[in-house]
């Protein structure tokens, strides 16, 4: 079990974690190594370019929602760099970032639970 996997199942059990997340695919978004706040999350209100931990095929990343459908609870997640990681269900959207290094995220209000 990786380190997101582990933040995946503390906020799906209520908590808000931080931690710092490796790699580049959300720079400059997200830098390698900042400190990304996360709270649980209520799915049925993320959007597209609201930022969310979530699990795609077997994977959980900490990436971009670029398109929702929420009449079939489900949204499809990307990195900052156009690369689509595919459709998720809600069940498996387990967080909304709600600040990295400190800077509250934009359009927060609402979406955690």
């Amino acid at each position: 079990m990786g380190m997101l996997d582990l933040m995946a199942t503390r906020v799906a059990a209520g908590a808000t974690v931080q931690f710092r997340p490796t790699g580049h695919s959300m720079v400059p978004l997200i830098r390698s190594r900042a400190l990304v706040t996360v709270a649980p999350a209520d799915p049925a209100k993320v959007e597209p370019g609201d930022i969310v931990l979530a699990k795609v095929a077997g994977t959980v990343y900490v990436h971009l929602v670029c398109a929702v459908d929420h009449p079939n609870g489900r949204v499809q997640i990307s990195n900052n760099h156009g690369h689509v990681n595919g459709w998720t269900n809600h069940a498996r959207v387990y967080g909304l970032c709600t600040a990295v290094d400190g800077v509250p995220g934009p359009r927060i209000a609402g979406k955690t639970r």
